[in-house]
């Protein structure tokens, strides 16, 4: 890998909030077309270090660069400021974000959704976004409720149209923290299918998430956050297989049957 291929570096960032520390000296990059899963306990600082590659926080110390530029904070004559927010949006302008809720507009529907932020951020006209939208709902299996407003739709829907919305900014990496927590079991299959198909596509993706099976069978690589730290990172081959790291080992003990993780791997 040359290092254009890296779109997110991370190095040795810290956050904290008030007296306590969220993310402690942690470092990762992440690499085009890669698919990294961030695995932790609840209050790891696995979500804080996603928001963190958003700016959606604002990381206390160290650095993380998209695409090579500096995101939050501009390096002047050997001093740093914050960046402005149009400094901030031109950083991240290729990084999309999938969040827990969907935060779809409600008055909107779904073809609507997807369109609104093609005219308002891409300024393409109503009819050149409609066909936009229109390919993108099909792309995530939509295409037939497009005219569905949300409170018509499903958990997983829902979340589905969140996806091609961020998908419609043609992001070079997207973030997905923790895209099925809000959903009824039955419906975070259909979730996770989009996300293994953008896998195949070669979209680069960090995931924040507690599906150990999508981690198993989809992830390049797999952190495991404890205490705002990385505690151990690797293929999940290494990490889920004869598991040696004593505190991972006691995280999975939730997940009793980890063979189940692996399933049948999708040809």
């Amino acid at each position: 890998m040359t290092q254009d291929s890296l779109l997110i570096e991370v190095r040795g960032i810290s956050k904290r909030f008030g007296d306590t520390t969220v993310l402690n000296d942690i470092s990762l990059d992440i690499r085009k077309s890669e698919v990294l899963c961030i695995i932790g306990p609840s209050g790891s600082g696995k979500s804080t270090l996603l928001r963190s590659m958003a700016f959606l926080e604002k990381y206390d110390s160290g650095d993380i660069l998209i695409e090579g530029e500096l995101l939050g904070y501009v390096d002047q004559n050997g001093a740093r400021r914050d960046a402005t927010v149009a400094e901030i949006n031109h950083v991240r302008r290729h990084v999309g974000m999938v969040f827990q809720q969907f935060n779809l507009w409600p008055h909107m529907t779904a073809l609507g959704n997807v369109a609104e932020a093609l005219v308002r951020v891409k300024r393409l006209s109503r009819d050149e976004a409609r066909k936009k939208g229109m390919a993108l709902l099909e792309r995530v299996g939509l295409a037939s409720r497009a005219d569905a407003h949300p409170i018509r739709l499903s958990g997983g829907q829902q979340q589905r149209v969140a996806i091609a919305r961020a998908l419609a900014m043609e992001p070079h990496i997207m973030l997905f923290d923790e895209p099925t927590s809000a959903l009824d079991p039955e419906l975070v299959g259909e979730v996770l299918q989009v996300m293994k198909d953008l896998a195949r596509e070669g979209m680069t993706m960090a995931v924040v998430t507690h599906e150990m099976g999508f981690a198993a069978q989809v992830a390049d690589r797999v952190a495991f956050i404890d205490q705002g730290q990385i505690a151990i990172s690797g293929p999940p081959k290494e990490l889920f297989r004869n598991v040696q790291h004593e505190r991972l080992k006691q995280f999975l003990q939730n997940y009793l049957d980890r063979n189940a993780f692996w399933g049948q791997e999708d040809s």
